[in-house]
């Protein structure tokens, strides 16, 4: 995960597509950005949830991530989301921080909270996530 937001290796294909960038990293802690441009908007003229959604199930996923020894998977079990303001182009950057609310050897869940440009709060969730353990 270090080595993703440094730069150092490529990010995921989903990433690539709708924009998203990791920006910090820490034990149980990573935080995403993403500009949303017209490209994800809905017939309605907002930023479609899926847009949220996927940058929720990225950072909590990748918050449990940090927690887990090498060769150790995940892969998420559910997602809530909560869609609390409309996101448009004048949202701004968006900027999606998940942490991990426990940590576990078979199911591990994270809390998410994703803030606009100004800072104020568009869209929570909630997430847990499998354990894989490593192959032997």
């Amino acid at each position: 995960m270090r080595a993703l937001v440094a730069g150092e290796g490529p990010p995921a294909p989903i990433a690539m597509l709708m924009g998203m960038r990791a920006v910090e990293v820490g034990p149980g802690r990573v935080v995403f950005e993403v500009v949303p441009d017209e490209s994800v908007y809905n017939p309605i003229g907002m930023v479609h949830g899926g847009l949220l959604c996927t940058l929720a199930d990225s950072v909590a996923g990748c918050a449990v991530h940090t927690t887990l020894d090498a060769g150790v998977g995940y892969t998420s079990i559910d997602i809530s989301v909560n869609f609390l303001r409309p996101v448009t182009l004048g949202s701004g950057q968006l900027r999606a921080t998940g942490v991990v609310t426990k940590p576990g050897r078979k199911v591990a869940l994270a809390s998410v909270e994703i803030h606009d440009g100004a800072g104020k709060l568009v869209g929570t969730a909630s997430s847990n996530c499998l354990i894989i353990p490593r192959a032997e």
